[in-house]
């Protein structure tokens, strides 16, 4: 959050039919640091809501009040254009209900009568988290008007990508991107091309495992005519292709060691000589490069040069698999349902709530390549408007079997009582990492455990990554924290 958004003042519209509790939440969000605006209702809240020109950050609002329910008031206001973030009070509360108001959109519930310190820290935790929504939409807008390649998604973790992207765009060092086979490294690094002052220049990609080894130096740098049996021809090489602008190497760890060598001249010396040229040319070109492998490992075990590595990991950009970021999986499978329909010419709508229920709960070792050839297969196969659960394949289909988060009744045909409790941490530890913006040690507060059975769980289940609160100085892994 900059400076200027800590001093703007949380627009905050309270709703109670208990003109008392009205009073006492009024005093509760003084000014300057609030702008509160009180509704006697379910109607005059309705209209306050409909009224405003630029939305509140945050509503506050009672379940149940003589003229309609909060949870009504909750419906109105997650489909404004300039959605607040909702809390819910109830002095009647149920697990049901409050299921169902999260289920809806609510940032959180609460049960009268409220302590006044969490419903501050909520308000606050909650306007923030609008005033980021709202600015990654912005964000996402501008990144469409430059034409960038869209990165779809609205978790934490895709909104601070994002945002990293466009700061990396700016600079002109070279970058690391880093991810699991599938993330979607090469959508970044186009990302970061378009948002960059080379937007207008080549983005050229090497698939450093796909040239044969022969052909590699004269595809990167060129050759003269002559320089080897069957070069009837002079030609300029991938890295002159790009000249102005960006060269993206793709699997960077697949890459010979002794083409690790010149391609480290090229990025010391800013100069490429060509296969059978006796001069060098300066070349102007902003080098990228991605591994799905652990980086630090292979330069340990010499199958990348750390000379190389360290003139490639200038700014890192690690992409997080989609296993860690549940959230993104609805609007990407619709994404890839679009595209597909259009490519393929059929009118494919939606998704079948089974459907995207087996999709939502799929573990996705492809990650979002393995989601976009899902996504193809169904809508190549379906019959309909609607992908439904038996366009699925098999293994995704089969995880919509497993039971949702309300699971205070036992089905009669009983269940499988560790699969469900695995995917219910799963889910809450995930839900704690969205809500901390990715950082582990105030997730672990969240859940009222140590920092270290937190890191255990996330690796149990697939989701360790390293955060910036749980880094010590130099960015070496901090301590544990107990």
């Amino acid at each position: 959050m900059t400076i200027s958004e800590a001093r703007t003042a949380v627009r905050l519209l309270i709703v109670d039919d208990d003109a008392g509790q009205r009073t006492m939440l009024h005093a509760l969000f003084p000014s300057p640091d609030y702008a509160a605006t009180l509704a006697a209702g379910f109607v005059e809240g309705a209209e306050r809501l409909r009224q405003a020109p630029d939305g509140f950050d945050v509503l506050v609002t009672d379940l149940m009040m003589p003229d309609g329910s909060g949870l009504d008031l909750l419906g109105i206001a997650v489909a404004l254009p300039m959605a607040p973030e909702v809390l819910l009070m109830t002095a009647y509360a149920s697990v049901d209900e409050a299921i169902r108001a999260m289920r809806a959109g609510a940032y959180d519930f609460l049960t009268k009568p409220v302590r006044t310190s969490e419903l501050r820290a909520l308000v606050d935790r909650a306007a923030d988290k609008r005033r980021l929504r709202l600015d990654n939409i912005r964000l996402q807008a501008s990144l469409e008007r430059q034409q960038i390649p869209t990165l779809v998604g609205h978790s934490a973790q895709m909104n601070q990508l994002r945002e990293l992207v466009m700061r990396v765009a700016r600079a002109r060092s070279n970058v690391l991107v880093t991810g699991e086979s599938g993330t979607g490294k090469e959508a970044v690094a186009r990302a970061i091309h378009q948002a960059s002052p080379r937007a207008n220049a080549p983005f050229v990609v090497v698939h450093c495992g796909a040239i044969p080894d022969a052909l590699l130096e004269s595809e990167l740098f060129g050759h003269e005519k002559g320089a080897f049996t069957g070069a009837t021809s002079k030609t300029k090489g991938l890295v002159r292709e790009a000249a102005g602008g960006t060269i993206f190497f793709d699997e960077i760890g697949e890459l010979p060691l002794v083409m690790q060598v010149k391609l480290l001249r090229v990025l010391q010396d800013k100069r490429v000589r060509a296969v059978g040229a006796s001069t060098d040319d300066e070349i102007d070109v902003r080098v990228l490069a991605a591994t799905n492998r652990p980086v630090e490992e292979d330069v340990a075990n010499g199958r990348l040069r750390q000379d190389l590595y360290y003139r490639l990991n200038v700014l890192r950009i690690e992409v997080p698999p989609l296993r860690s970021r549940p959230d993104d999986i609805a609007p990407l499978a619709r994404h890839f349902m679009d595209q597909t329909s259009r490519e393929q010419g059929r009118v494919v709508r939606a998704i079948a709530p089974d459907a995207q229920r087996a999709l939502d709960r799929y573990t996705y070792p492809g990650n979002i390549r393995e989601l976009e050839n899902i996504m193809e297969r169904a809508v190549a196969l379906g019959s309909g408007p609607v992908v439904g659960l038996g366009d699925l394949p098999v293994a995704v289909a089969g995880a919509a079997a497993l039971p949702s988060g309300a699971l205070s009744t036992l089905p009669e045909a009983g269940l499988a009582l560790d699969d469900v409790l695995n995917e219910l941490e799963r889910r809450l530890l995930l839900q704690a990492l969205d809500r901390t913006a990715g950082h582990r040690t105030e997730a672990a507060k969240l859940l009222q455990v140590t920092f270290r059975s937190m890191r255990y769980r996330l690796k149990k289940h697939g989701l360790a990554q390293a955060s910036d609160d749980d880094m010590g100085p130099n960015g070496s892994p901090g301590d544990d924290q107990d």
